[in-house]
């Protein structure tokens, strides 16, 4: 499978952009976008008015230039593939393709690079006909690159809200976030610490409001000091779970906003002298294969992640097909596999140790 790393390219040649259509034809930019993506839902007076101005402005798209055969070959837009996140969607998405004959390009987007992100430009290289773009951002004049380029596309766990027109898949983090907690405060916690990811993430915030909203039901008081936010990698959770061990009084419980951030979590607990689950119960979120395998074996959130590729693929391919989904977001669901790292809290204080310098990491 090819698998490339992206560079700064140049931008493609300047077009007349979805408003300057929007604007001649007498609607609005989104009525124009619903008309590229082949949508239904626009009249068909208005509908044949874009599409003739699509034509004058030689717009790629309905109407326009769009090209007349597929390459065969769409392109899936990864942060990298360090994550096994990361490598279940790819799988989802490689499977789904496969049933129909598609093949899969992966490239890798630096999202840290202080240069602007160039991934728009990638199908034009080798004439793809979409991008599934998982867990980066989306501006309008991106959007409007691979529009005018007549590139399908669609997000995965985008991390801004997208704008109505985008298909985007993702999974019911709210619901999960609500879950994992609801079984914590049932096991009898109330110091129940919440490690999410970078604070900015949709599917973070979702989780963050649904761990409030357990404990509100249940009319525990949300402890700000209780609530870490960072990357979504062991890293992340070790360095907030070692904060979060070192208040005067320390959660009884944690959950993580992924699987890695409570593996790092495993690591802070023991290295602070603790067993799981009997001094401090964790639960994560997504159910990676390794969850399992860990000791003890990992109290988690599943997200169907390979489900999440193999739906945001043959999204993809309906829409090159011409034919739209019935709604522009879905929404997999989630739910609580209970494994061995929970448990009600211990009646008294554990004792705890310090890590050596050379166990810090």
């Amino acid at each position: 499978m090819p698998v490339r790393t992206t560079d700064e390219m140049p931008d493609p040649p300047s077009r007349p952009t979805l408003a300057l259509i929007a604007s001649e034809a007498g609607v609005s930019p989104a009525t124009v976008s619903k008309v590229l993506n082949g949508r239904t839902d626009v009249a068909a007076a208005t509908r044949e008015r874009v599409e003739a101005l699509l034509r004058t402005h030689n717009y790629p798209g309905p109407g326009g230039s769009r090209r007349a055969r597929r390459s065969g070959l769409i392109d899936l837009v990864l942060a990298g593939l360090d994550s096994p996140w990361a490598v279940e969607i790819l799988r989802g998405v490689e499977a789904e393709c496969a049933e129909h004959g598609t093949g899969v390009v992966v490239s890798l987007v630096r999202e840290d690079d202080a240069r602007p992100p160039s991934w728009q430009n990638l199908p034009a290289l080798h004439h793809s006909d979409g991008v599934i773009l998982v867990t980066s951002r989306m501006t309008r004049r991106q959007r409007e690159q691979l529009e005018r380029a007549g590139v399908g596309l669609v997000l995965v766990d985008p991390v801004n809200l997208p704008d109505a027109e985008i298909a985007s898949v993702g999974a019911t983090n709210w619901a999960g976030g609500l879950a994992a907690t609801e079984h914590l405060i049932g096991l009898g916690h109330r110091r129940i610490a919440m490690i999410g990811g970078p604070a900015d993430m949709l599917c973070t915030q979702a989780r963050v409001d649904g761990y409030r909203t357990a404990l509100e039901r249940a009319g525990i008081e949300v402890d700000r000091d209780l609530v870490r936010y960072g990357d979504f990698h062991h890293r992340g959770g070790y360095a907030r779970t070692r904060e979060l061990l070192a208040l005067p009084e320390p959660p009884t419980a944690v959950f993580a906003g992924s699987d890695e951030q409570a593996m790092g979590a495993y690591q802070a607990a023991r290295l602070a002298g603790l067993r799981i689950p009997e001094d401090l119960s964790v639960v994560g979120f997504d159910d990676l294969p390794t969850c399992e395998w860990l000791s003890p074996p990992l109290t988690t959130v599943r997200q169907p992640l390979e489900e999440m590729g193999r739906v945001a693929a043959r999204t993809l391919l309906q829409l090159l097909d011409g034919r739209p989904p019935l709604t522009p977001r879905v929404e997999l669901a989630t739910d609580l596999r209970v494994r061995a790292s929970t448990a009600p809290p211990p009646t008294t204080p554990p004792s705890r140790t310090s890590p050596s310098p050379t166990e810090e990491r």
